[in-house]
């Protein structure tokens, strides 16, 4: 029976394997209709469940918390069949001023609605000041047939409208904007139960963890003398022979970075935005020995210098070769006798990141970014850049101002006057604070922002923690006296300071944005770091191998803040992705993610290491459990965000099918036969397992963006 289960088992992830790559070359509605949609595949669910729940019943299993976990994956799976007979999804296409009682299904038949649908208007909002859309708005009428009665409501994105059970939501619209496309889904019985599925599998999740009796606890009782080992690299940068251009000396840059500026929708100082001018085109701070204060004013004041510097940074292999492109290419690079190089190749996704560059610097040579005058009018404080359209109703003396200072400027800056530079600067600033009212930021504000731009707490405290982290573990296999005695308290000291840094970073972001740092995925990740950093000192006593953990682990959490401001997102988000819910569904999948990547890195040290095997082997299943407690959180948190959004929590796109291949793939090796607590287990083919399972994330995070493509692959 038990062969059966394991066979089943792999048949199960080997057809959603495969499914992922017809769909490649067959298209989504070719795998909807012959594969997820076929009831042999609901079948093979249906067996592998079937067989499992004897083979469960078979051993007698009476572990509450491990009878609760597998009840929950029946429960979710039988929501999912309640969805695919019971549930109807479909469209209605509005038109202002126009009725509609009927909605279309994928087969492009037509049905009743319970009640009537007309359109009053259909908008487009935007971001003020910017052509980005925020969102996407229908402002609709529903009334019963037969009744006088109705409805006002407004469907959006991220904001479905429920009827009678039935749900509206956002899908498109027409190009005249007279009208809109709504989504339609009514599941009464699915989702229930489903969300109960979810539900148990929560809390079976988290019990899974504190079960005292439990296997992940047993497995605590016994680390006391492991740890995870934690690989660190770094990479170097070839120089470039381009002369060096012209920049301001630090002292000029620097007074020009104490401007204000509006950016990114407030008003913050201009050092800020010269830091995320850099790091967006370099990928660093600063462009080798030049700040970033001085690349911001080197493109300003010495443009034809700086658009020959190889400053632009180069991603994606198959574009670079292509297009003959090195690592590094300067903004001239990009055009030609022909034009603008990269206009045949827009649609790409790594072209459209070098464009996005690439329109950095225009703007910021036109002049549109630098929006650094404040005038303020019946109340209202608006800013406005050199090259801005000025309101008729502005004095004369204001305008004349705004349009000859910078040229000014720049002439004391081309003939080299930089202490009459710095006095320019110096009188703009106090124009600034004279006429910028309320809109500008108290001191103690830009104060902390200043702290928090000069110093990268995330690049310093992850090269750090990592390093101590694998420093600690490197103690441990071979186990000094001296550090026995003394090492512990120094890691401890250690991890303090690092914890007391952190503390501080988040002290100052909270005091830049006036709220919690927990309100997107940068802030959470520094947050998850200084969770397991407070984790290890209140249990380290008791499981003296939470220091290496608090070091490792939080080290990794800010890798991945830290990789994550290497490209500063200057647009704004997509309207359908801005949700609470995207920070959180992200964050914990990251988590997920290192923690399942510590668990290789310890497997493949394992098959290099014969006497540390065991060792090792308790390691890894150490971070199993709460990987595979993250990823479950992760994906079915997706699944509740895709249903409050586009009205179906599970659609089998590639990036949500292989995250249920890892999650499955992973959830093996939790099994007892693979626990270390057994002397008949064997290390090497747990190790050899976990080594080769890894694979599923590697395929779930690039093979998924690079080959297989679908809904996800931007993410």
């Amino acid at each position: 029976m038990k062969r059966i289960v394991i066979v089943l088992y792999v048949v199960v992830v080997a057809v959603m394997a495969t499914a992922t790559i017809v769909e490649k070359y067959q298209g989504t509605s070719f795998v909807s209709e012959h594969i997820y949609g076929a009831w042999w595949f609901s079948a093979l669910w249906a067996l592998l469940s079937a067989v499992a729940v004897f083979y469960f019943l078979k051993r007698r299993v009476r572990r509450l918390s491990v009878v609760v976990l597998h009840v929950s994956f029946l429960v979710i799976l039988a929501g999912a069949l309640l969805t695919h007979l019971t549930a109807r999804q479909g469209v209605v296409h509005l038109r202002q001023g126009h009725s509609v009682n009927t909605y279309v299904t994928p087969d492009m038949q037509q049905h009743a609605l319970p009640f009537t649908i007309s359109l009053r208007k259909f908008e487009v909002r935007y971001h003020e000041g910017t052509d980005a859309p925020q969102d996407y708005l229908s402002h609709i009428v529903i009334a019963a047939d037969g009744k006088s009665d109705s409805v006002a409501d407004v469907v959006s994105m991220n904001n479905i409208v429920s009827h009678r059970g039935v749900r509206l939501y956002q899908s498109s619209y027409d190009e005249d904007l007279q009208g809109s496309i709504l989504a339609l889904n009514s599941d009464p019985w699915g989702i229930p139960v489903t969300y109960l599925g979810y539900a148990l599998l929560f809390v079976s999740l988290v019990w899974m963890l504190i079960d005292p009796r439990g296997q992940y606890r047993q497995l605590l009782r016994r680390a006391a003398a492991c740890a995870l080992l934690c690989l660190a690299c770094c990479h170097t940068m070839a120089t470039n022979p381009t002369p060096a251009p012209r920049v301001l000396p630090q002292e000029t840059a620097e007074r020009f970075s104490q401007l204000f500026v509006v950016y990114n929708d407030r008003v913050c100082p201009m050092q800020t935005y010269a830091l995320d001018f850099t790091k967006k085109l370099y990928g660093k701070r600063s462009y080798g020995e030049y700040s970033a204060a001085q690349v911001l004013t080197g493109f300003i004041f010495y443009y034809d210098d700086w658009t020959r510097q190889p400053v632009i940074r180069i991603k994606g292999s198959e574009m670079k070769q292509r297009l003959g492109l090195p690592d590094y290419a300067s903004f001239n690079s990009f055009f030609n006798q022909n034009g603008y190089r990269l206009g045949p190749y827009l649609g790409s996704k790594d072209i459209g990141k070098i464009d996005e560059r690439i329109m950095l610097i225009m703007e910021l040579h036109q002049g549109t970014p630098l929006q650094i005058f404040p005038y303020a009018e019946q109340g209202r404080t608006t800013w406005y850049a050199p090259t801005s359209k000025l309101p008729a109703t502005m004095d004369g003396e204001h305008q004349k101002y705004m349009r000859e200072v910078f040229t000014l400027l720049n002439g004391e800056i081309q003939a080299g006057r930089f202490d009459r530079a710095n006095q320019f600067l110096d009188k703009m600033l106090q124009y600034q604070q004279t006429f910028g009212a309320s809109s500008l930021p108290g001191n103690l504000r830009v104060g902390a922002e200043r702290i928090y731009n000069r110093v990268p707490f995330a690049t310093i405290l992850f090269m750090v923690c990592l390093t101590l982290g694998m420093l600690c573990f490197l103690l441990l296999i071979f186990r000094p006296v001296w550090f026995q005695r003394r090492g512990q308290r120094v890691a401890l000291v250690l991890l303090a300071v690092c914890f007391l840094a952190l503390t501080f970073c988040l002290a100052l972001r909270w005091m830049i944005t006036g709220h919690a740092p927990m309100a997107n995925g940068y802030e959470t990740m520094l947050f998850l770091a200084w969770a397991v950093m407070l984790l290890a000192f209140l249990g380290y006593k008791r499981f003296p191998i939470l220091l290496t953990f608090g070091f490792l682990l939080s080290g990794f959490f800010l890798l991945v803040s830290h990789i994550s401001q290497m490209d500063p997102q200057i647009t704004h988000l997509m309207p359908v992705l801005n949700s609470p819910l995207l920070t959180l569904h992200v964050s914990i999948i990251m988590m997920a993610y290192a923690l399942l990547a510590m668990t290789f890195i310890a497997s493949l040290t394992a098959l290099f290491l014969k006497p540390q095997r065991h060792q090792l082997h308790l390691l890894s299943q150490l971070m199993l459990f709460p990987a595979l407690t993250c990823l479950g959180f992760g994906i079915f948190i997706g699944a509740i965000w895709a249903n409050v959004s586009w009205g179906t929590y599970w659609s089998w796109d590639p990036k949500e099918t292989w995250a249920l291949i890892t999650f499955m793939v992973y959830a093996a090796p939790a099994h007892s036969m693979f626990s270390p607590l057994r002397p008949d287990n064997s290390p090497l083919r747990y190790h050899v397992y976990m080594t080769l399972a890894f694979l599923t994330i590697l395929m779930t995070y690039y093979g998924v963006n690079y080959f297989l493509g679908g809904m996800h692959s931007y993410a």
